[in-house]
């Protein structure tokens, strides 16, 4: 990363982190080495925050416990929208249930997702996403999410105009062939796999998704980068 800052190139980390604030997520990088600031991270529950603000919507919240700070200064009383996260041991069938209701009860069910990945690495192995729990209530309530996050066009977009950078100048450097390589090429950016965290090689057979290269590591990305200078 002191690589690319050092070359003067615009950076920013677009994550669908949403078991923590920003705060403690930059906290953790930082404590990892990383150069890292909460101003360079673009996650899904503040562009949640604009949207819900913006449409004057209320929220239930089905989210992981660290997350609820984000949403400090949004009015939730008598919710008539969903939001998902990845809510982690929170995912109970009573609370399921509840949003459920919440949806169900409603003329015009709104659901927003803060992301629709399947699962994710950690390590002590795979974890189910919010994206299983959001199909999950899309069946039941026959409501469409909206997706907050990657791979949704508007996410991409929103770090693309904090940069003040064309998709075009852009490269997405993640691991995830869906959400972070099929997410950025959709909206003109190149992309790169990394075959590091959930990469699996069966990746590389994907029926839609072809990465503009792939790469052994982010070490690897950033030399790739640097040499196209």
């Amino acid at each position: 990363l002191n690589r690319i800052k050092a070359s003067g190139l615009k950076l920013r980390f677009c994550t669908n982190e949403t078991q923590a604030t920003r705060e403690k997520f930059v906290k953790k990088l930082q404590g990892m080495g990383f150069d890292i600031s909460v101003a360079e991270v673009t996650a899904p529950a503040p562009a949640a925050c604009r949207i819900l603000k913006e449409r004057s919507l209320r929220p239930h919240l089905l989210v992981h416990n660290d997350l609820v700070p984000e949403f400090a200064e949004i009015d939730k009383t008598n919710p008539n929208c969903v939001v998902i996260g990845d809510a982690a041991e929170n995912f109970t069938y009573a609370n399921l249930n509840e949003a459920f209701r919440v949806l169900i009860g409603m003329e015009k069910p709104v659901l927003i997702s803060l992301g629709r990945g399947r699962y994710y690495k950690e390590t002590d192995g795979l974890k189910l996403d919010v994206g299983a729990y959001m199909k999950a209530l899309e069946y039941a309530c026959d409501v469409q999410a909206e997706v907050v996050g990657k791979p949704a066009k508007m996410f991409f977009e929103s770090a693309l105009a904090e940069m003040g950078v064309p998709p075009q100048q852009a490269i997405m450097i993640g691991d995830d062939i869906v959400n972070d390589v099929g997410g950025a090429q959709r909206c003109g950016m190149r992309a790169l796999q990394v075959r590091t965290g959930k990469y699996r090689p069966c990746d590389e057979n994907h029926p839609h998704v072809k990465p503009d290269a792939y790469v052994n590591n982010l070490a690897e990305a950033v030399d790739i980068i640097l040499q196209q200078l």
